[in-house]
């Protein structure tokens, strides 16, 4: 396998604990693809992928220090997410008969686990082949979940005839019943980093469904909707308009093996990346919360759309919506989740020139 991996040091938190750097390349030479993985947070803090005319740029919203990732973790750039990605209306769930109350941190919602979530901690890492592990334990009542669950995030990358890859895949075990729902968070502008908005990047979805939400972007009673003639249809691919923070219920449900579920093109660089996961849901969340005051790693402010996330997971509020897929976890089963980012750039399409 033509890979390599390395780490540096990253920087001391207050307490003293030091967060390394891991950095996995694909490939060689201009077509390479390399991505930083911090132990803090998990971190994707870098993804840099050649363009059409085989020129790298940094893909990925991020900070060049440690202390911008732990100031501003609320942005969670980059960041591996749980225990439950997404929100949990009301911090609380029943199971079992029992009522868990979480902490609430998105108004009375618990969002992506918690204010003190896997986002915020430091990780164990070990090298593997094409990549790093990482390894924590999270313990029983965390943020109020119950169960001591065991989780391993494994960042491989490869690199094939038509582009590189980078496979991101997560197993969990609990020694008590317990809900899991696990994603990483890093927003893509395939034009590099501080390069503009994101909004002029083509979007495909196979997902005949979305799920409708309230103020809070929890989701309405109901099945979820179809979103053929609305502005939530990405069955053909088309430009991203507007702000989204909405939850897809991809084609196919939960799978056993990742399958091809979204596309994304920059049409002016000629990036494209081909999205693949096991998980039955896709947030689209196209950063509205950013308004300039955040400078990222290539020395530009994000503003609004500066990227997107497509973060794949299980739907919002499942462990209160029996009718949604379940995210329960018991002791002797493994929470398992895979996607997989591939990344290649594409020539001008007939007729079209490069901006």
């Amino acid at each position: 396998m033509n890979t390599q991996v390395g780490r540096e040091p990253f920087g001391t938190l207050g307490d003293g604990t030091g967060v390394d750097r891991w950095t996995l390349q694909a490939g060689s030479g201009a077509g390479a693809l390399r991505v930083g993985v911090l132990t803090y947070g998990g971190i994707v803090q870098s993804v840099e992928a050649p363009d059409r005319d085989g020129a790298t740029a940094q893909l990925a919203l991020g900070f060049a220090d440690l202390s911008s990732y732990v100031v501003h973790g609320g942005s969670y750039f980059g960041a591996l997410v749980g225990r439950y990605a997404n929100r949990i209306a009301g911090a609380h769930f029943a199971l079992d008969g029992r009522t868990y109350p979480l902490t609430p941190n998105d108004g009375r919602n618990s969002l992506h686990g918690g204010p003190g979530g896997f986002s915020r901690v430091v990780w164990d890492a070990r090298e593997v082949e094409g990549g790093v592990e990482l390894h924590r334990v999270s313990p029983d009542g965390e943020e109020g979940f119950p169960g001591t669950l065991d989780v391993r995030v494994r960042y491989t990358v490869s690199a094939g005839p038509d582009g590189a890859a980078l496979r991101i895949a997560y197993r969990a075990r609990t020694d008590a019943p317990t809900v899991v729902s696990l994603t990483n968070h890093t927003y893509l502008n395939l034009g590099g980093d501080g390069s503009g908005s994101a909004t002029g990047h083509e979007l495909r979805l196979a997902a005949s469904r979305y799920t409708p939400v309230d103020s809070t972007g929890i989701p309405l009673p109901g099945a979820p909707a179809e979103v053929a003639g609305t502005r939530f249809d990405f069955r053909t691919a088309r430009a991203v308009d507007g702000a989204y923070d909405h939850n897809f219920a991809l084609d196919g449900g939960v799978s056993e093996q990742p399958r091809r579920v979204a596309e994304l093109y920059d049409p002016r660089s000629g990036r494209a990346l081909e999205l693949a996961t096991t998980e039955p849901g896709l947030q689209l969340y196209t950063a509205g919360h950013l308004d300039g005051t955040l400078i990222g790693t290539s020395g530009f402010p994000y503003g609004p759309a500066a990227g997107l996330a497509l973060e794949t997971q299980h739907f919002p509020d499942s462990p209160n919506r029996p009718d949604f897929p379940g995210t329960v976890l018991r002791p002797g089963a493994t929470y398992r989740s895979e996607t997989v980012y591939e990344f290649s750039a594409r020539a001008p399409r007939a007729g079209a020139e490069a901006a």
